[in-house]
C-alpha cells in the first residue's frame, strides 16, 4: 500500500515490545485497587458486549467483564472462541449477538473492543447504529497501515487474509455515528499509538493512559475510564474529565511528541 494512502508510521520498537511484560504488574494493580474502583458510578444495567483482541478469547476479558458486572452492567463476552480474524461466520455471529442483546433488554448495547476487537466494534456501530449505544476501544488500530503494528504477520498467519483490507476499513476508519472513545497508550508495544487516535468531535474523544497493550484490559486507569464512560446518560454524553486524577494517570492525548 502506498504511503499516499497510509502515512509511514513505524511499529512500536523492540524495547516497547519487550516492555509488554508490564501486563503482569498492571493486572496485579487492577486487582489490588479493586475496592477503590468500586467507588466509580454504578451503571444503569444496560448490556455491554466485550470483544477480545487477536488470538485471544473471552477468558482474556474476564477481569474487565467481572468489573463491569460489579458496577451494574449486563456484560457479555462474544462467545465465538479465539479471535482469529474475520473468518466465515464471525461477523454474522457478532451481529446476531448484538441483535439478541438488544431484543432481550430493550436497550441499545455498549460495545467495548480490545485491539482487533475494537476494529470490530467500530464496524458494528457503523453498520448498526440503531443497536449500539456507544463504542469504547482499547489500543485498537483503526487508522494508518496495519504494518504499523507488531501483530500484522500474526493476523495474516491465523486469519489466512491480508492485513490490508480496504473493504472493511472503510467501515472502521471513519468515526462511528455514536459516542466513541478511544483509549490508547503511547507506550503500547504492539500497536503504534498514532493508529489509535480518534478525531475529536461532538461525540468522539481520546483518553490516553500509561500502559502496555496486553495489560489494557485490567489496568486500573482503564477500568476507571470504562466505568465513567459507560455511566454517561444515553442522551447526554459529555467528554471525559481527565483532570480529576491528573496527567500522571491520564496525560493530555493531544500533546505533541511521543
Amino acid at each position: 500500500m502506498s504511503t499516499a494512502t497510509h502515512p509511514e508510521i513505524a511499529p512500536p520498537s523492540r524495547l516497547l515490545l519487550l516492555g509488554e511484560v508490564r501486563a503482569l504488574w498492571e493486572t496485579g494493580a487492577g486487582i489490588a485497587m479493586w475496592p477503590l474502583l468500586q467507588l466509580t458510578p454504578r451503571g444503569d444495567g444496560h448490556p455491554v458486549l466485550v470483544l477480545p483482541g487477536l488470538v485471544a478469547s473471552d477468558s482474556s476479558t474476564g477481569i474487565l467483564r467481572r468489573y463491569l458486572k460489579s458496577r451494574g452492567y449486563d456484560a457479555h463476552g462474544w462467545g465465538l472462541g479465539r479471535n482469529l480474524g474475520p473468518r466465515e461466520g464471525v461477523e454474522r455471529g457478532m451481529v446476531a449477538l448484538l441483535q439478541k442483546l438488544n431484543d432481550e433488554s430493550g436497550q441499545k448495547v455498549s460495545v467495548v473492543g480490545w485491539s482487533l476487537g475494537g476494529v470490530y466494534a467500530r464496524m458494528l456501530a457503523t453498520a448498526h447504529p440503531h443497536l449500539v449505544r456507544n463504542v469504547i476501544t482499547l489500543g485498537s488500530p483503526f487508522s494508518g497501515s496495519p504494518r504499523s503494528t507488531n501483530a500484522w504477520r500474526v493476523y495474516e498467519g491465523v486469519s489466512g487474509q491480508s492485513a490490508e483490507d480496504p473493504k472493511r476499513m472503510k467501515h472502521v476508519s471513519p468515526t462511528p455515528p455514536v459516542p466513541t472513545t478511544s483509549i490508547f497508550s503511547r507506550t503500547d508495544g504492539v500497536v503504534a499509538w498514532q493508529c489509535s487516535v480518534e478525531k475529536n468531535g461532538p461525540q468522539a474523544e481520546n483518553i490516553e493512559v500509561i500502559a502496555s497493550h496486553i495489560g489494557l484490559g485490567a489496568h486500573p486507569a482503564v477500568l476507571y475510564a470504562l466505568a465513567d464512560r459507560l455511566a454517561q446518560p444515553e442522551d447526554d454524553w459529555k467528554p471525559f474529565n481527565r483532570t480529576l486524577l491528573g496527567p500522571l494517570v491520564y496525560p493530555d492525548p493531544l500533546r505533541k511528541g511521543r
